[in-house]
């Protein structure tokens, strides 16, 4: 089979379409014939070298990707929840094998069944991004009709999901973006968006219940000005598992009776039980997948300088194959 692997880090020329064996499941594995993944920032970033909380995991040659959509072509002999043909989407294996691939085996545990009112392309967008946004809104944050949530990059791949989730469970939802999407952020539900090339957020908001920095920039004026905004109680969730809180921002926090997270900490819910939220809303019309540009497999390096711009809106895809 084909799959994307790179054999040193660097920048995008360093991945290479190899022909690998094709992967036969463990017991507790499904085989997915893979017609979808997507570009995360964490591709890019282990594609590079990792950073300090990645590095210790990656060993080359390496396969990059988190995200699969596809079908499970085979289950292993432990594994009662799927069935040969049922349409899956999950993040297998990471770090490790990668989901650039035409198939990939991994426990079953790390799979859900795909919404049944979208695409492959658009499963394929969904799975790590849509973790990360529950767990930041849904389980940390604790959203609920009528909370003030502020969402940072809230026209990426964690923060456009993170809008709809927080607008799903009732929240009143202000994003930050740049100008020229907030239309699109209006049309995805948020109640308002601040351009932050332009205007000034901390001088435009008060008392908010939560804050979820989704933004790809490391910036820590970002959350210093974002405790400005927030009342007491109130919790502030970030994505940068890289970035540690500094002692400024937590003693401004603690002056408000305020709090902070990284995502995967605390309250942290397993795969399906995510996944299985997820798809209800999907199924339900209230959230969707938003792709903004698809690529052949054999165009990751392109795909991968498109990303590293920190500048996408949504997601961009990988289609392995075509739809059936």
């Amino acid at each position: 089979m084909k799959a994307i692997r790179i054999h040193a880090f660097g920048g995008p020329e360093v991945m290479k379409l190899d022909e690998v064996e094709q992967p036969i499941p463990a017991a507790d594995e499904i085989l997915v014939r893979v017609y979808a993944t997507s570009v995360n920032p964490a591709d890019y970033i282990i594609r590079q070298g990792g950073n300090e909380v990645l590095r210790s995991f990656l060993k080359l040659p390496l396969g990059l990707g988190l995200d699969v959509a596809g079908v499970v072509e085979q289950i292993g002999s432990a594994v009662t929840r799927f069935k040969v043909g049922d349409k899956v989407y999950g993040v297998p294996n990471f770090p490790g094998n990668g989901s650039y691939a035409e198939y990939i085996a991994a426990k079953a545990s790390q799979f859900w069944l795909m919404p049944q009112n979208i695409s492959f392309n658009e499963a394929g967008a969904l799975p790590s991004c849509a973790l990360i946004a529950w767990n930041g809104i849904v389980d940390l944050g604790n959203v609920s009709p009528g909370k003030r949530v502020l969402i940072h990059g809230a026209a990426g791949g964690v923060g456009n999901l993170a809008v709809q989730f927080a607008k799903a469970k009732g929240g009143y939802v202000i994003g930050t973006a740049s100008a020229h999407n907030v239309e699109f952020l209006t049309e995805l539900g948020a109640d308002e968006v601040i351009d932050y090339r332009n205007q000034q957020f901390e001088e435009l908001l008060h008392d908010i219940d939560v804050v979820f920095n989704a933004s790809p920039v490391r910036d820590e004026s970002v959350r210093i000005k974002s405790v400005e905004v927030m009342k007491a109680g109130s919790i502030f969730v970030c994505t940068h598992l890289d970035e540690p809180f500094s002692d400024d921002f937590l003693t401004a926090l603690a002056q408000k009776n305020a709090t902070a997270t990284l995502v995967g900490q605390g309250s942290v819910t397993t795969y399906t039980s995510s996944l299985d939220g997820v798809t209800q809303l999907i199924e339900e019309g209230k959230v969707k997948a938003v792709v903004s540009q698809v690529y052949p497999l054999e165009e990751v390096a392109q795909a991968h300088r498109q990303s590293e711009t920190k500048h996408v809106r949504g997601k961009i895809v990988l289609q392995i194959r075509n739809e059936d």
